[in-house]
């Protein structure tokens, strides 16, 4: 009878063990490095042909130029808007939107896996659900001025609307795609429904529902830019609005610029969020959520 022996197992060096870690630390830096100054000129060069094309060929009356928005931006954040600190503006415009974000999206999760879990709610409130989903929801901005005037809630009510359905869909696909056979077994062992529902629904539709943030919130910022530009007394929206009534074609870029900035800080909050929520999930997945 022929016994195997077992291969000797190989361990490095402790000094080369190092130097390879060193290496692939330095292969990182190189790539991060690389990949930030390909991003830092490629602003350069659109910035750069922007001006030259609003100098030369272009009329900046109707297009603008980066140094004639840097200085609009510059102008807002030390002299202010004819319409009071462009930080008083950018507050309320970021307020409407966290309000209607958080109401939209507890509403958009309770009744997503509400219906999630149970098929003849779903069968009930479907042809109702998918009506409310495709009336023009931006034109509701108008509708909820006149219900509501021109203060806060008309521009809360609009966020929750745009909301509300991007998170709702995510919630209860994520509820309906729980494995059965998973729940099954949890009954036979005696949990109870809302056992099931803490302990294995809403942990399998977190990732469903976490995704359908990053959207939620792009929507939170235009349903506020919208209300505002349809009617308000103060938010980047009514600036955006004002700069396109009085031809300031620069005024327009630069509130756009600061709710771009604004939405860029909410991703990172978000993906921040999203990573500690869910460290439990594959590193490929992790690695994969980091692009676009």
């Amino acid at each position: 009878m022929t016994t195997i022996t077992p291969a000797p197992a190989y361990k490095l060096a402790p000094e080369r063990e190092a130097e390879l870690l060193a290496n692939a630390r330095k292969s990182v830096r190189a790539t991060t490095a690389k990949v930030w100054t390909l991003r830092a000129l490629i602003v350069v060069l659109w910035l750069g042909s922007w001006e030259i094309a609003a100098t030369y060929f272009i009329d900046p009356f109707f297009y603008s130029r980066p140094s004639e928005i840097w200085a609009r931006l510059v102008q807002w954040f030390t002299s202010g808007t004819q319409f009071g600190s462009v930080w008083e503006n950018l507050g309320y415009t970021v307020l409407e939107a966290v309000l209607g974000f958080i109401i939209g999206t507890i509403a958009g999760i309770v009744l997503g896996v509400l219906l999630g879990r149970s098929d003849f709610l779903a069968n009930v409130f479907s042809p109702f659900i998918k009506g409310a989903n495709a009336v023009p929801r931006i034109v509701l901005a108008a509708l909820f001025i006149l219900w509501f005037g021109f203060d806060i809630s008309s521009k809360v009510a609009t966020v929750v609307v745009l909301v509300f359905f991007a998170v709702f869909f995510n919630a209860f696909t994520g509820a309906r795609e729980v494995d059965k056979n998973v729940v099954n077994n949890a009954r036979i062992l005696g949990a109870s429904e809302g056992k099931i529902l803490r302990s294995i629904v809403l942990p399998s539709a977190t990732t469903w529902i976490l995704s359908s943030l990053h959207t939620a919130f792009g929507f939170a910022l235009i349903g506020a830019i919208v209300g505002e530009y349809a009617g308000a007394k103060k938010g980047m929206g009514m600036l955006i609005a004002n700069a396109q009534g009085t031809f300031d074609s620069a005024g327009i870029y630069a509130g756009m610029i600061i709710v771009t900035v604004v939405a860029l800080l909410a991703e990172m909050l978000i993906t921040g969020a999203e990573n500690r929520l869910l460290k439990w999930r594959p590193t490929q997945s992790k690695t994969q959520s980091l692009g676009i």
